[in-house]
């Protein structure tokens, strides 16, 4: 029975193979002439809503049809599980002029006449990093200009079927298919795929992929762009080559080619600040040994003799300075005099990477036709979810026509739901932070004991002290509870945007961004803010200790600092999530699309059409890039705001952005589906978000430098406390250190054992000592302190804002040759558009045309003339 079965099957199959002789694996119709622009699926399934979800395809379909689109079906027994119903889709020429002027688009009139810049004398260096000019730069250089129907002989249209790109047609489509109709339902016009996906009566809609990306197409028409976007560009062995981004343009579009130029530039710009940085880290690594703080504290005579007050109420025991030994010399890598100046060349290397991305925008919006490009096209259309949802209309004062609209009061119940959700969230993230520092300090004097108690723990006691362990455990927790609120907020976050029916596309994408932005900034970087700004700070001194909740006992620093600790904080988080972010986009992906082929593997490749490969990839989204942004977006905080206590950040986000790069571009070719085509000539309010941290960053790294670091309690000590001419440093430990009278502990906090008998113990602060008449009040020394460390803040803002401003008060945001090269685009432009009406003009006089006055001959003739004098 079983051999009867695979009879069966084959037969069938044969049947199939017989029944087209050509490969299925094709971007045509069956007559081969027809582009398929895009491609619908469905499942027959025979279930409650069958009937419902039949008619409202008919409907929609024949509503496609009567806009002009052709369409071809594919039965579901020509599909490879025998279930999949497949609508083929193409735009002939007279649908495609019509919505290339509603979309104005931009096409080719004349090629571009104004010569390429000088070469670069560096060309020979960077050979190696080149790509060949042919994927570089697939396409010639043209003026062109928006399309109108009237004036077809005006373009360079020299082949009908390839005029228009992939990308754009499949641009048009979707502009049909998110505005086509397909019935009323409950009283009100139903329209758009969107909503027919989301109901389930389609279960994709998607254009297709030129051909497979590890071989070429077998049909001479077809152009092979996946194939070399992947040879070129997607593979992670180019990661040292230049990216194609005028053939990212051309196949996905400007939006996500946009994303790629940024994000290429931006790491490009790491490269700088990475080399600095590693500089500054090998100073502090060769300057170890000089250090003079740790030598003190390491030093057996000194930090020996020096008796610590416990680190915990009654369980903790006395314990010896020298014991951190290790932690204070690695802490030398990071507080050093070298933090300083990296924080600030990290100021104003912000400011230099966001000019000159303007710059290199301005140069894509030259070379991509986007200098007169408006949001109103695309992205300030109104949504159709709104046009659906908005059930009441009002005349619009600009073109008097009616058009939907959502009343006052809605808007301001839907915002109050939504605000009050966000603040939950955010209340829940704080609330989380506060519980990981119960966390801390609960598990501190647990750490305590078990080191000093434990004799397997005594090798690695100086590098591994309590406070770094419950450091590092409380960062692995931290990361832990930042990814699963993270997975909730997200859902959260579309769910409220949707709620509040924004009017465009572009509202919904910026009132998105700024929710999940706010979310992830306090998500990601309150516990670094916390032990950059809050640790250590209200401990209190021996005997009157500030407590969480009247329980637990606030942190100390490590008595190198609390700078180190950050730098574990910042180091797990930051790159904890750079590799749970790599495996999320490549390997999950992936898994998914071996799992959804396994079937189809050993078939033959005019079985498994062009149509289902693309199907049984995973879908890029409309918030694709949106995830891409803000990924980057988060990063670029990490290396900016806290960025003085961990020079290497740079080198670590650079390595990263070499992988991402390839990633993204890998899996966009290879495991998604083509993403419908869109234009955007900035990378939006992303723009405003990294100008607002750039900012933040100065004071950040003032602050951080100021009260995280032990700089200016050592520059004080330096020019002011220091008694020893031949080494100003030596004593810096001792001065730093105030002594506690142990027979002043009240009971809550004396230790329970005192074997030694210690009288005295010491503390970190700058307070009097017991036999004072001001007893363990704060001492002149550390109000100097205080106020050098306000004066640096003040300073160190002001240089930093002075020289950010002038910098970017220097560099124009659009280059001189880029200004030139549109001024004479747009007269050439001008030119060709006038001698084409003029030419008209005179067909329709020497025609006879009653209608064609010789004063409108003269008015167009004088248009000209002023045209050429401007």
């Amino acid at each position: 029975q079983q051999s009867g079965r695979k009879y069966n099957l084959f037969l069938k199959r044969r049947l199939r193979i017989d029944k087209r002789h050509q490969s299925k694996d094709s971007i045509f119709f069956r007559d081969g002439v027809r582009r398929i622009d895009f491609v619908l699926s469905y499942v027959d399934d025979l279930n409650k809503e069958w009937e419902k979800k039949l008619e409202r395809r008919k409907e929609f379909e024949s509503n496609l049809q009567k806009a002009g689109l052709e369409l071809e079906t594919e039965d579901k027994k020509e599909s490879e599980d025998g279930k999949i119903f497949f609508v083929k889709i193409h735009a002939p020429w007279e649908v495609l002029i019509t919505y290339a002027e509603v979309l104005n688009i931009k096409v080719p009139i004349k090629e571009n006449d104004i010569p390429s810049t000088v070469e670069n004398p560096l060309d020979c260096v960077l050979y190696p990093l080149r790509l060949p000019e042919n994927v570089m730069h697939p396409e010639p250089d043209y003026f062109t200009a928006p399309f109108s129907k009237d004036k077809q002989e005006l373009y360079l249209i020299n082949d009908e079927s390839t005029f228009f790109s992939p990308s754009m047609r499949n641009r048009i489509v979707n502009y049909i298919l998110t505005r086509c109709p397909y019935g009323t339902e409950e009283g009100k016009k139903k329209f758009g795929i969107k909503r027919l996906l989301n109901n389930g009566t389609y279960t994709a809609a998607y254009p297709l992929h030129d051909c497979q990306y590890w071989k070429k197409a077998s049909d001479p028409n077809c152009d092979s762009e996946r194939y070399t976007l992947y040879m070129e560009w997607a593979r992670f062995l180019r990661f040292y080559k230049e990216q194609p981004l005028d053939l990212i343009r051309k196949y996905y579009g400007e939006k996500i080619g946009i994303y790629f130029a940024w994000l290429g530039f931006y790491t490009e710009m790491l490269f700088l600040a990475a080399v600095v940085g590693l500089i500054c880290f090998l100073y502090g690594l060769f300057t170890m040994d000089e250090n003079m703080s740790s030598k003190e504290i390491c030093d057996p005579a000194i930090g020996g003799e020096i008796i610590m007050c416990p680190l915990c109420d009654q369980e903790c025991e006395y314990w010896r300075l020298n014991t951190t030994c290790e932690s204070s010399q690695y802490s030398h890598l990071f507080d050093n005099v070298a933090t300083l100046f990296f924080a600030i060349f990290m100021g104003i290397w912000v400011t230099l990477f966001l000019e000159f991305w303007k710059r290199r925008q301005a140069r894509l919006k030259y070379e991509w036709d986007l200098v007169d490009f408006e949001e109103e096209q695309q992205q300030l259309q109104l949504r159709p979810e709104y046009e659906a949802k908005c059930t009441l209309k009002k005349r619009n004062p600009v073109t008097q026509e009616m058009e939907p609209y959502l009343p006052l009061t809605s808007q301001a119940v839907r915002f109050c739901i939504s605000g009050a959700t966000v603040l939950f969230w955010v209340s829940l993230i704080i609330a989380s932070m506060i519980a990981v520092i119960v966390y801390r300090l609960a598990v501190y004097a647990a750490f305590a004991s078990i080191m000093e108690n434990t004799q397997t723990l005594q090798p690695i006691s100086g590098l591994l002290t309590p406070q770094l362990a419950t450091s590092v455990t409380a960062s692995c927790l931290n990361f832990v509870i930042i990814m699963i609120l993270n997975f909730f907020y997200e859902r959260i976050a579309i769910w409220i945007t949707d709620m509040e029916i924004p009017r465009t596309h572009m509202e919904y994408e910026n009132r998105l961004t700024m929710k999940m932005f706010l979310f992830q900034f306090v998500n990601y970087y309150s516990s670094c803010f916390y032990v950059a700004f809050f640790k250590g700070k209200f401990v209190g001194y021996p005997g009157a200790y500030t407590y969480m909740f009247n329980r637990w006992r606030n942190e100390e620093c490590d008595p190198a600092g609390c700078l180190i600790e950050l730098t574990t904080q910042l180091t797990i988080v930051m790159a904890g999530k750079q590799i749970w972010g790599n495996i999320q986009e490549a390997i999950v992906p992936w898994i998914c699309n071996w799992w959804g082929r396994r079937k189809a593997r050993n078939n033959p490749e005019n079985l498994y059409s062009r149509w289902e490969q693309d199907h049984d990839l995973q879908t890029f989204g409309a918030l694709g890039l949106f995830y891409e942004y803000l990924e980057m977006v988060i990063q670029f905080g990490f290396i900016t705001l806290f960025v003085a206590s961990f020079p290497l950040a740079p080198l670590l986000a650079l390595m990263n952005n070499i992988l991402e790069i390839r990633v993204d571009s890998w899996k966009l070719t290879t495991q998604y589906r083509r993403p419908v085509a869109a234009k955007a000539h900035s990378i939006g309010v992303w723009q405003e978000i990294l100008n607002g941290m750039a900012i933040l960053s100065v004071v950040t790294n003032a602050f951080i430098v100021a009260f995280t670091s032990d700089m200016i309690p050592r520059l004080v000590y330096y020019y002011a406390y220091s008694e020893n001419e031949d080494s100003p440093m030596s004593g810096y430990i001792n001065n730093s250190l105030s002594v506690f009278q142990i027979s002043d502990f009240p009971d809550r906090n004396e230790p329970n054992e005192n074997p030694e008998n210690f009288v005295i113990c010491r503390y970190r602060d700058y307070r009097y000592p017991p036999d004072h008449e001001k007893k363990y009040l704060h001492t002149m020394q550390f109000w100097h302190i205080l106020a050098a460390k306000l004066a640096f803040i003040i300073i160190m803002e002001h240089v930093v804002f002075i020289v950010k401003f002038f910098v970017a008060w220097m560099i124009p945001d659009v280059p001189a040759d880029v200004k030139a090269k549109i001024k004479r685009e747009k007269y050439l432009t001008q030119k060709i558009l006038h001698e084409y009406e003029l030419e008209k003009l005179k067909e329709r006089l020497c025609q006879g045309d009653k209608r064609a006055t010789e004063k409108e001959f003269i008015a167009t003739e004088g248009r000209m003339e002023l045209s050429r004098a401007m």
